[in-house]
């Protein structure tokens, strides 16, 4: 049909013209396809009164009570769409490509826009979403301990073109039970899956793609399970630096923080760190002895990381780092370049 659009045109066509989600405000808040902008048919009330009806009355109830509450909103949807975009090609989409976008496109369309609706709404995103989560891809896991500076590296190598997922930043989080502190609000699981999903569709699958090493979850998203499988099935490099640099990067990262912030992340692992540890960290900062404190929590964190190390399919390579950027990107390289040898 010419006012609906297929999953694959639409990953293509949407990166030059305006996506409009025109589900409810919780909808849209719990997950959506990125940069989409939300025009909502329904509010969350409206939603779930239409949806009641449905189900306990009849559809034309659930139509009828429908129109009666889009209705004196019908030109405010126009006007908003009008106040976004001054382009006239628009793509819509509802949970599954029904009435609520197939509506919303013959309004935009009878207003002068040429709009289309997504065939299958968001699920059929989703669907595409999880499917790329099983494709293969050739990974690099930069492993290291807590405090190495992963992060760091590899912002340095994607500026030397290298192609790397990024999954702190896409979680919002810094991994440890300290990783939340300084970050902005961490997305829901689903919505950490869309941009993962938005970010796999970039690189070319057979390159080598850097990626952090991650427990299944950071913080408090999760890491698809078919892509952790690959990860931890993928060839490592594992860095390590002197516990003294490690120590001064995590002061540097974390102590310009309210200290309360920092205490309540060692009250989260006191009992993995140990009581009588714990409460010496807590006094530590609050003495400022910042170096001190991190000291005791880098032991639980070294422990905790060698022996995950140990236990991983493939054994890692071993890269000894310096201070010196640019030598340790030039190490990885030549690592990056033996394990593609092999």
């Amino acid at each position: 049909m010419r006012d609906t659009i297929s999953i694959e045109d639409f990953l293509q066509k949407r990166h030059f013209c305006p996506v409009i989600d025109v589900r409810s405000p919780a909808e849209y808040a719990k997950a959506h396809i990125p940069g989409a902008i939300n025009i909502p048919l329904f509010s969350d009330e409206e939603r779930a009164l239409v949806g009641t009806k449905y189900v306990r009355e009849s559809r034309y109830n659930a139509v009828i009570a429908g129109l009666d509450a889009v209705g004196p909103k019908l030109s405010s949807f126009v006007n908003t769409l009008q106040s976004i975009t001054s382009q006239k090609e628009v793509l819509v989409y509802c949970w599954r490509g029904g009435m609520r976008s197939k509506s919303m496109t013959w309004l935009f369309n009878l207003s002068g826009f040429k709009a289309k609706a997504l065939v299958g709404g968001y699920k059929s995103y989703r669907r595409k979403a999880l499917e790329c989560f099983e494709s293969p891809f050739k990974l690099i896991v930069l492993g290291g301990m807590t405090g190495s500076g992963k992060t760091e590296l590899l912002q340095h190598l994607k500026a030397k073109d290298e192609q790397v997922i990024d999954l702190e930043g896409l979680a919002n989080h810094k991994g440890s039970a300290f990783g939340w502190i300084g970050q902005a609000k961490q997305p829901s699981t689903e919505f950490f899956e869309n941009l993962l999903f938005e970010e796999l569709m970039k690189i070319d699958p057979n390159k080598p793609t850097w990626v952090e090493d991650e427990s299944k979850s950071i913080g408090t998203v999760f890491v698809p399970q078919q892509f952790h499988q690959q990860m931890s099935t993928s060839k490592v490099i594992s860095i390590e630096i002197p516990f003294d640099i490690r120590v001064k990067r995590l002061v540097v990262d974390y102590t310009n923080c309210n200290p309360d912030d920092l205490i309540q992340s060692v009250n989260r692992i006191s009992k993995r760190l140990g009581l009588d540890k714990a409460k010496q960290c807590v006094d530590l900062i609050n003495q400022k002895k910042f170096d001190e404190a991190v000291a005791i929590s880098l032991a639980y964190y070294d422990k905790t990381y060698r022996y995950g190390l140990e236990n991983k399919t493939n054994k890692p390579l071993i890269v000894e780092l310096t201070e010196d950027t640019d030598k340790n990107i030039e190490s990885l390289l030549t690592q990056k370049a033996l394990l593609e040898n092999l």
